[in-house]
């Protein structure tokens, strides 16, 4: 397995996928989404690998998408298409990681924020350095987390999902330990470590029964999420062609505050 923005290392019966754009923060381009699509789909092949780690190289778990990308998307004659293949290409990562039959743990150790938020609630168990920050700031730029809130909401709870949300605030470990969205928060430098060890306990149970239980947690009791999810993508990709996100991506390349006092242009509101 090649890839140019992932790492994968092979640990006797666990396989740690590596964020490796620590120069973006671990941005999400668009190449990155299709590396852990295809990651994920190599690793549902190696029979030996019987849970995955998935987590960011440098200080930063995962800064979201890559806004830069989406700035110049806006910039195009036609963007729709563009928010809309977009959206999708996410949409299908989270359903994919959602449906992997493998446990997924996420070992966060700094900010995962926006879509990066997004690939911690998809992963199944989360384990956090007391340095992890979490947070959806897409209204602060204008956009809507369309595919991460049913998750949030999913993984937490409603009132908790309305904080983040509506606040764009950015939380540390403990905080979203109480909501339930991180199961461990530990040292920096134990990180990984632990994570792997609840790979290796993960290993000792029945892969045919991990799969089953991952369908019976993530479709049965979460009949509803597939329907949401969809639907999050559809008013993700439409909010990313308003006013608001093209001031808000303007302003956050520009370094500065964003002006919401414009002429509502949007054809829906």
């Amino acid at each position: 397995m090649s890839f140019s923005f992932l790492k994968i290392h092979l640990h006797e019966n666990t396989a740690t996928v590596i964020l490796s754009r620590s120069e973006k923060r671990n941005a999400l381009s668009r190449v990155l989404l299709e590396e852990l699509l295809q990651a994920f789909e190599d690793l549902l092949l190696e029979k030996g690998v019987r849970a995955v780690v998935l987590t960011g190289e440098g200080p930063t778990f995962c800064a979201g998408m890559d806004l830069k990308e989406m700035a110049e998307t806006a910039k195009m004659s036609n963007p729709h298409e563009q928010w809309e293949k977009d959206a999708r290409l996410y949409l299908e990562l989270i359903e994919t990681m959602l449906h992997f039959p493998k446990p997924i743990i996420a070992a966060v150790d700094g900010a995962a924020v926006a879509g990066g938020g997004g690939l911690v609630l998809a992963s199944d168990i989360v384990i956090a350095s007391r340095k992890a920050k979490f947070g959806f700031p897409e209204p602060r730029r204008g956009i809507v987390a369309g595919i991460v809130s049913p998750l949030l909401y999913f993984r937490t709870s409603g009132a908790c999902a309305a904080y983040l949300l509506l606040t764009g605030s950015i939380v540390d470990a403990d905080y979203v330990k109480q909501a339930g969205l991180v199961q461990e928060v530990v040292a920096a430098d134990q990180t990984w470590a632990r994570a792997r060890e609840l790979a290796d306990e993960c290993s000792l149970c029945a892969p045919e029964a991990i799969a089953m239980t991952k369908r019976m947690l993530n479709e049965t009791i979460g009949d509803s999420l597939n329907t949401m999810l969809t639907t999050g993508a559809a008013i993700s990709g439409t909010a990313r062609t308003t006013a608001a996100a093209k001031e808000g991506l303007a302003a956050f390349l520009e370094k500065r505050d964003p002006d919401w006092d414009y002429p509502n242009e949007d054809p829906e509101h």
